[in-house]
């Protein structure tokens, strides 16, 4: 029976979500409360630079082959995608860099000359990482995490122990590795996942397997090709889209929600999707009798970082940077406390650069530059402009330092990004930018529900819910949403 769904947010997953609800048969309606659709995913123009706002790195490619198969498409439909070589460049200091290469051979070549036996160690660490991959993205990922029972199959109790749940990442590699280098390659995916390496699971080596084994890709045109090419399928299965619409308040009666209210109209529905942040739309769009968690449980909640992001313009060609460039020149550990622990501005951050000026004419003037530049922070500081000014010159004078390249004086253009944009612009609760943080304790059964609790027809796609950050998982996300709709109002119901 056809169902009339409204969905809040128009990011991956909530534009997953929308294509597979509506390819069941539903009547979907995605409502955006900004001017353009993507969510953290967004595109802008500004002095003829194009840069992407959010997401950069293009990981695992068959969670996006496999999205669009499901609507008879392929990524080539949409985009051509390139895959980078080198993957990225990763600086340690001026004149001190590694480049990561494509072929898997020549990594191995590469870690041996870092560190002697290290080729050896590397096969068997990747090894158990594929095995961890093709669990983890093959199976994990799809459970809607609502209850203990979907891990009682045997054979994932048999995986938990191959997956290293219950060791960190950080003493995962340091049992392979020893070359200081090697280990903060190898943690840095981690980043992504919003915790220390000292507090995520082992099992997410299967980053490194992402990484180094499956390659690091670029759709030209950039990545906010991935959300017009979502859009494109929405349209072809009936979804609309409204842009501008803010969604002020989810309205329930009994165990349901009715409808939702947008500029005081009133829209009904019989099934809502929050793919929006879920705290917002939680805490500030229902009442409290109709909410799964407190903000006390929010509050007590590991959040993955905010970002401090600069979109610059520059009139040169820089040589010594590639598409992607991390600046692992200061001290990993002492940034990464100043995220997680003492919740501070950092004293002396690393940083990435995206450049992918390198790789695509069209998001830049010709002999011109477009220039990404993000800064892992911690949330809830207090956000000013002389502190983004401040991060602006320290970043410039570093990445002016390391490259041997005047940059800052041929900046035409700069556009900051941190805190306050990601409250204003995503509702982002505290000021976060990838959502919950991947810890033992949030993984799972254990993350925030993707059903409401009170109001049956009510649920969460995201970040912020399961199976949790990165863009494949926000595009799965909304397909495991879609599914538990299907199993719960489908057509035998």
């Amino acid at each position: 029976m056809t169902k009339k769904i409204s969905i809040i947010g128009s990011g991956f997953a909530g534009l997953a979500a929308a294509a597979s609800c509506a390819q069941n048969g539903h009547d979907v309606t995605v409502f955006e409360k900004n001017h353009h659709i993507g969510g953290r995913a967004r595109q802008f123009e500004a002095e003829g630079f194009t840069f992407d706002m959010g997401p950069s790195w293009y990981w695992m490619p068959e969670v996006f082959e496999n999205f669009y198969t499901r609507f008879g498409h392929t990524a080539s439909d949409f985009y051509q995608l390139d895959r980078l070589s080198p993957s990225y460049r990763v600086y340690f200091g001026k004149d001190n860099f590694i480049d990561i290469p494509s072929n898997l051979e020549e990594i191995y070549e590469l870690v041996e000359s870092i560190e002697k036996g290290a080729a050896t160690k590397l096969k068997k660490f990747l090894k158990e990482a594929e095995y961890k991959y093709k669990v983890g993205m093959g199976e994990f990922v799809f459970k809607p995490g609502l209850s203990v029972t979907e891990f009682m199959d045997p054979r994932l109790i048999m995986s938990a122990f191959r997956l290293n749940m219950f060791q960190s990442i950080s003493k995962h590699i340091r049992q392979h590795f020893s070359n200081p280098k090697l280990i903060q390659i190898l943690e840095f995916p981690v980043l992504f996942l919003g915790a220390k390496p000292s507090e995520t699971p082992a099992m997410y080596s299967l980053m490194n397997y992402a990484d180094w084994s499956l390659g690091t890709w670029y759709p030209q045109g950039g990545m906010y090709k991935i959300i017009e090419a979502m859009e494109t399928i929405c349209k072809e299965q009936g979804v609309t889209i409204e842009t501008n619409a803010n969604v002020e308040q989810i309205v329930a009666n009994g165990n349901l929600a009715t409808s939702i209210r947008i500029n005081k109209k009133e829209i009904a529905s019989d099934i809502v999707i929050g793919s929006a942040d879920y705290h917002h739309v939680e805490q500030h769009l229902l009442k409290p009798k109709y909410r799964n968690y407190t903000e006390a449980y929010w509050d007590k909640k590991q959040l993955s970082p905010s970002c401090m992001i600069f979109y610059v313009g520059a009139k040169k060609k820089i040589a010594h940077l590639l598409h992607h460039t991390l600046f692992f020149d200061t001290d990993f550990d002492k940034h990464l406390g100043e995220i997680y622990d003492t919740k501070e501005w950092p004293s002396n951050p690393l940083f990435y650069v995206c450049a992918p000026s390198k790789t695509d004419d069209s998001v830049a003037p010709d002999g011109y530059e477009n220039l990404f530049i993000l800064i892992p922070v911690a949330v809830d500081l207090k956000d000013e402009e002389s502190t983004r000014e401040h991060y602006f010159n320290l970043v410039m004078d570093r990445m002016e330092h390391i490259t041997g390249e005047s940059i800052k004086e041929h900046v035409i253009y700069n556009r900051s990004f941190a805190h306050r944009d990601y409250i204003t612009d995503y509702n982002g609760y505290k000021g976060n930018a990838f959502g919950l943080a991947n810890t033992l304790n949030q993984t799972a059964i254990l993350k925030p529900s993707l059903r409401s609790k009170r109001l049956k027809n009510l649920f969460f796609a995201g970040q912020l819910t399961t199976p949790g950050p990165g863009v494949p998982p926000s595009l799965i996300s909304g397909q495991v949403v879609a599914a538990q709709i299907e199993k719960e109002f489908g057509q035998n119901h």
